[in-house]
């Protein structure tokens, strides 16, 4: 694109390839090669550069105002790949700050802020059978696992106050984090933030540089290989996109120009709930920044979907729906949307928000916001809440795992226990659970069975799949010295079967969207807190019963609105080898038209105390009655009864 084409969209709000004129670039002028380095500082009073190039003397590098809007720039032909850099400022105040480059592609490590010189050229992608055949994921299976790359694995180190001395690199990781996806059947990996930020304790969504890969696991270019080798492997990656707010440390975006260049300038507005700036989406430069952050991880690291993070606090004013629609954020979310499935049509944009506006994932065209999924929060919450109560208490809480299934074709949803739920004193999914240590280890394998036979795509983050007790913390690896546990082995084997069955079988991911896929047996047993349904693709049927009450079941009466044959259970959250006390279906299970909750078909099978159960079943097709002859009918009319 003409860089006057692009500079008209940035100043439009239309941009979404900025990095590619702002920040650093090699670039040849006149037959001499060199740098080019371009900044938006509108209300600066002068703007220079400074680095290793003139021993950080910006007065050997004065850079030029070239635009009336505030873009400056400078060529460098002393400059190199790996150069330290950053803008000296002069305000309009009087002030003078050393900033990062708002579009650098790498920075220094924390506690070190100087932004480094980086072309993005030097790897080859071979993933090109992957891109051309991947999709949205509509009608298969979405399987994601939940990483921060830092904690997933670490080498030994001893030292609490360095745990960057555990940090595995981007191609370290790639053999051991591919092998273990592939084993346990996850479809996708979603890293936590990978753009650079200065506080570990963040996570990566306190940002301060929005297209710089972090430097704490390598370059840019051992990125692109561990995304390529996932490919490769047939692994999607879905990336953690944070375009709600930013650091407010002095060498970063706040008050870039000595001016709220980047942030409201309304007190009320400027700072998040966790104390760092709001981007101030009503300005057209921003959301041209925002966009462009967003395309970025796209365009060269072909990342597979992003999952946009806080948008409740991009729709409403604050997040809070009492102080209304911000318009400038639901302009933003719908024109990212829109731009990037322009520009990448099978790139998948995830919503984590906890609000309950319309049509999140609805069509822009009729005032959706466009993204293809959203986090289930609500389904989250309802069902953590009431697996912690007592068994007593749940049988007024019975239709707290029904309650999704009356909202869930508003939107697209997405199942996810995230690293959200495993911190702050929260506790971990294993230890949520009411009950002893056996207790928590069954209903941990109910719940997960709810979970994957539930609508919906699904997420997990790691270390749950172990059954976790300890709650993560980024400065420790996750606890696969539990594994050694036949409890916790055992229930690892359980969750990487029901991975298994999740993305083998067809009605536990085709037609989840649609409702005529979906059917409640038995959904208001109150008195003995068991609850069934059927997944249907065709004639291939899924059967799902469980029992959250500690009381054993040995004839539930399974009702069925059409006759099945070939009953098979291919999962017992009791079976021993997950850690279960032994109640299997293993004999022939018959289906019969013995009527039962007012369906005119049932089967009968052994239900354990906090036992789920998972069968497949083909449907039989009803016969249907014969013809009466028309002159049988005439004759019945004639004298009043029933045709014979």
């Amino acid at each position: 694109m003409p860089n006057g084409q692009l500079l008209s969209d940035f100043f439009s709000g239309n941009c979404f390839t900025a990095y590619n004129y702002f920040g650093a670039h090699p670039e040849t002028r006149d037959g001499v090669d060199g740098w080019v380095y371009r900044v938006w500082a509108p209300s600066a009073w002068r703007v220079q550069l400074v680095g290793e190039l003139n021993g950080w003397n910006g007065d050997a590098a004065e850079m030029n105002r070239i635009t009336q809007n505030g873009i400056y720039e400078y060529f460098s032909p002393d400059s190199w790949e790996g150069m330290m850099y950053r803008y000296r400022v002069f305000q309009r105040d009087g002030q003078v700050t050393f900033r990062s480059d708002p579009y650098a592609f790498r920075s220094q490590l924390r506690p070190e802020n100087a932004s480094i010189t980086c072309s993005l050229s030097g790897y080859t992608f071979h993933d090109k059978d992957w891109i051309t055949g991947r999709s949205r994921n509509f009608d298969l299976p979405m399987n994601i696992y939940e990483v921060h790359l830092g904690s997933w694995q670490m080498r030994p180190f001893t030292d609490p106050s360095r745990p960057h001395l555990g940090w595995h690199s981007y191609t370290e990781i790639a053999d051991n984090l591919i092998a273990y996806l592939k084993e346990n059947h996850y479809t996708h990996v979603e890293f936590m933030p990978l753009a650079e930020h200065p506080f570990d304790g963040s996570w990566g969504y306190m940002i301060s540089g929005f297209f710089s890969v972090t430097s704490r696991y390598g370059t840019p270019q051992q990125l692109m290989e561990l995304i390529d080798r996932l490919h490769q492997n047939g692994i999607g990656v879905i990336m953690d996109y944070v375009p709600i707010h930013f650091v407010p440390d002095g060498f970063a975006l706040a008050n870039f120009d000595g001016t709220h260049l980047y942030e409201y300038t309304a007190w009320d507005i400027a700072y998040s709930e966790w104390g760092s700036c709001n981007f101030d989406f009503g300005k057209n430069e921003v959301r041209s920044f925002l966009q462009s952050a967003a395309h970025f991880w796209l365009d060269y690291f072909h990342v597979d979907g992003l999952r946009v993070d806080a948008v409740s606090n991009a729709i409403y004013w604050m997040g809070n729906s009492d102080r209304g629609v911000n318009m400038g954020g639901i302009t933003f979310l719908r024109n990212l949307n829109i731009g990037i499935h322009e520009r990448c049509p099978s790139v998948m944009m995830i919503a984590e928000d906890s609000s309950s506006y319309p049509k999140v994932t609805g069509d822009p065209k009729d005032d959706g916001l466009g993204f293809d999924y959203k986090w289930d929060l609500g389904w989250m919450n309802d069902t953590l809440k009431y697996f912690a109560h007592a068994t007593y208490n749940r049988k007024n809480l019975h239709h707290m795992l029904t309650f999704s299934m009356y909202y869930f074709y508003s939107e697209r949803f997405l199942m996810p226990f995230s690293h959200d739920e495993v911190v702050h004193g929260k506790g971990t999914i294993v230890n949520k659970l009411f009950g002893s240590y056996e207790e928590k280890f069954s209903q941990a394998r109910l719940l997960y069975a709810y979970m994957y036979t539930h609508p919906g795509k699904k997420l997990n983050f790691m270390g749950n799949e172990l059954g976790q007790l300890r709650e993560w913390d980024e400065h420790r690896e996750c606890d696969w010295s539990l594994l050694t546990y036949p409890q916790h082995q055992g229930f690892h084997r359980y969750i990487q079967r029901l991975n298994e069955l999740y993305t083998s079988l067809k009605p536990l991911y085709s037609g989840e969207y649609n409702p005529a896929c979906f059917r409640w047996t038995e959904a208001d047993n109150l008195d003995a807190g068991t609850y069934s349904y059927l997944r249907m693709d065709g004639d291939t049927i899924v059967g799902f019963v469980m029992n959250t009450f500690g009381t054993d079941y040995p004839c539930y009466r399974f009702a069925m609105p059409f006759p099945v044959t070939d009953i098979r259970e291919i999962l017992s959250s009791d079976d021993p080898i997950y850690g279960g006390y032994g109640v299997v279906n293993s004999g022939p299970i018959v289906c019969t038209d013995t009527p039962h909750n007012g369906l005119g078909y049932s089967f009968t099978v052994h239900v354990a105390a906090f036992g789920a159960h998972i069968f497949t079943m083909t449907r039989v097709p009803e016969k249907e009655e014969e013809p009466v002859p028309a002159a049988l009918e005439e004759e019945a009319f004639l004298s009043g009864s029933e045709p014979a």
